[in-house]
């Protein structure tokens, strides 16, 4: 299941937080900060997706989340990679590092990170 992006900007506070209140979740918004409405709406429909709980603290509601931002970035990726580079990581891969005006330092850095998992396998 895919969150949208308003629900995966709530999501990314949450992971960042770890849990938090509705009142917290608000706070770290920019200017102008959403409704209480909408992060409540958000909230639910992330609930009924299976992302996120609450813990029932008096007449708060504690949430947190129940996916880990590794997993669904794994999950997200992976589909990036079926649907629009034909299932092929190569292809992902080529338009990545000729697309993202990525410097020779950060080429190097992703070399090394390629030839460190070479050497495990």
């Amino acid at each position: 299941m895919k969150l949208s992006k308003t629900e995966e900007e709530l999501m990314n506070h949450l992971w960042r937080l770890k849990k938090a209140m509705t009142k917290d979740l608000i706070e770290v918004y920019p200017e102008p900060k959403p409704a209480i409405t909408t992060i409540a709406t958000l909230l639910k429909r992330m609930q009924d997706k299976k992302f996120v709980d609450y813990k029932q603290l008096g007449r708060s509601r504690e949430y947190y989340p129940l996916v880990k931002k590794k997993d669904y970035f794994s999950k997200y990726v992976n589909g990036l990679i079926k649907n629009f580079f034909n299932d092929s990581a190569s292809q992902f891969a080529s338009f990545f590092t000729q697309e993202t005006n990525l410097t020779k330092e950060e080429l190097e850095d992703l070399k090394a990170i390629i030839d460190n998992e070479l050497k495990k396998k």
